[in-house]
């Protein structure tokens, strides 16, 4: 009888533990959302003021807009190589110093650039550092979900990884609203007038600042409170067992063959048509739509955006439960379709129909926005799902990154859209396009939800 309460207490100390490293690693994947989040938006939405800090004067109002992208496009394009790179060291090393080394590096690196002097102080050598540090910010940031989010997927509990996706990903509109806050703080605080002024010269620091303290705090978190994910140290165990029965590959090789390489090409689709989608609300909705068609003052966006953002910190979490009920396969194979057709009139609405009050555009976008992005709430959980262990992290980062660069150029696809119709209609095409794509792309994979790890 002792024996047996000495094994009950046992399995009830380790049941314990795992619960205990179970709830950290997903709570490190959330952060690790949150940051990366809060680093991408920091230029967009605190450096856009002060652009022309970093750039020679009199500039043309094109070149004025190609620069400005490209400090937002290079972070774009580094992510791809920074999964692929911390997607292997996840896989070889472990996805917990993956997680380690790239949130160190996006944290150093986004302090270089709160400390970059400006145009008057080093010329145009000041706007070309900005890039190349928003290039290798990009990389970090990139390896920084690689390790995370799979860690977490693989701790959660079969059952529970719908919510956890849904929640992981819940932290990209929480990190929008907090960086707005942010901004708005700072502006009240630090007017803004000209590159001379307290904003510009010093104020738009603070917050790149405080995003590298919160990149070290993240990885402190992880040094001390998140353990390495068993199921990893397992299938490493098993394959050093068999080390000497063959020669040793990278995971890319392994990922871009056989099963896991059909699986990569059916994600990339997938994940093709829902970054299209995800573009036209994240990127032309606050730009093209809200300020250049709608005509709302700053304040007006700002308000819209807000209420969005925080609606659809509650919807990916939904998506993720009501994906982990009736699966993830079907919940895009229904939800591409309604994108292409509710959302896009959604967005049809609010582009031609004139006199709409501000209460009304609010609705009509939030409600575009819930149905557009709710792939989102699915989507972590069934990329981890559809690879195996030893080349999870890569075959993610590299599926979940990779695809998002055809849909970056949306813009050039409006442009030569508008030949064939009205430029307004062009994002209401793409709409249905990115729709369309996603679900076929979801078509073309099988059902994950009870996937064994």
């Amino acid at each position: 009888m002792k024996t047996l309460a000495a094994t009950d207490v046992i399995e009830a100390e380790r049941e314990e533990s795992i619960e205990a490293k179970r709830r950290n690693a997903i709570k490190g994947a959330f952060f690790s959302e949150y940051i990366d989040m809060f680093d991408i938006y920091l230029p967009v939405v605190v450096l856009s003021p002060v652009l022309a800090f970093f750039q020679p004067p009199h500039l043309t109002a094109g070149m004025e807009t190609i620069l400005a992208s490209l400090v937002f496009i290079t972070t774009l394009l580094g992510r791809p190589v920074g999964a692929l790179i911390f997607g292997m060291v996840a896989d070889r090393v472990g996805r917990r110093k993956a997680s380690i080394w790239s949130v160190s590096g996006f944290g150093v690196v986004t302090l270089l650039i709160a400390l970059l002097p400006g145009y008057q102080s080093i010329g145009v050598a000041s706007y070309w550092l900005l890039v190349l540090l928003r290039f290798v910010d990009g990389i970090f940031l990139g390896g920084g979900y690689t390790g995370a989010m799979p860690l977490a997927i693989e701790y959660s509990k079969k059952a529970q990884r719908g919510f956890v996706g849904g929640f992981i990903i819940a932290g990209f509109p929480a990190a929008y609203v907090s960086i707005n806050l942010v901004a708005m703080l700072m502006f009240a605080l630090f007017p803004l007038n000209g590159v001379n002024s307290p904003y510009a010269q010093w104020g738009w620091r603070i917050p790149f600042v405080l995003g590298s303290v919160l990149a070290g705090l993240l990885a402190l978190y992880y040094v001390h409170k998140v353990a390495e994910s068993e199921i990893w140290k397992s299938e490493t165990a098993d394959k050093a067992a068999d080390k000497a029965a063959e020669p040793e590959k990278l995971p890319l090789t392994d990922l871009l063959r056989g099963k896991s390489g059909r699986s990569l090409l059916q994600v990339l689709v997938m994940m093709t048509g829902f970054w299209l989608t995800q573009n036209i609300i994240t990127i032309f909705l606050p730009t093209g739509l809200l300020f250049k068609t709608l005509h709302l003052t700053g304040f007006e966006i700002t308000l819209t955006l807000m209420i969005t953002y925080f609606v659809l910190f509650f919807s990916y979490i939904a998506s993720g439960m009501i994906g982990q009920r009736i699966g993830r396969r079907r919940f895009f194979v229904i939800l591409g379709p309604v994108i292409a057709t509710v959302g896009a009139g959604l967005l049809y609405v609010l582009a031609n129909v004139e006199g709409l009050t501000l209460p009304a555009i609010i609705a009509l976008t939030c409600v575009l926005a819930v149905i557009v992005t709710s792939p989102w709430g699915v989507i972590v959980t069934y990329i981890n799902e559809r690879f195996v262990t030893d080349v999870r992290a890569t075959g993610f980062g590299v599926g979940f990154s990779l695809s998002v660069i055809i849909p970056s150029f949306y813009a050039f696809y409006m442009d030569g859209l508008s030949a064939f119709m009205p430029l307004r209609l062009t994002p209401v095409a793409l709409l249905c396009v990115g729709g369309l794509i996603g679900a076929i792309g979801a078509l073309m994979g099988p059902e994950t939800k009870d996937v064994d790890f």
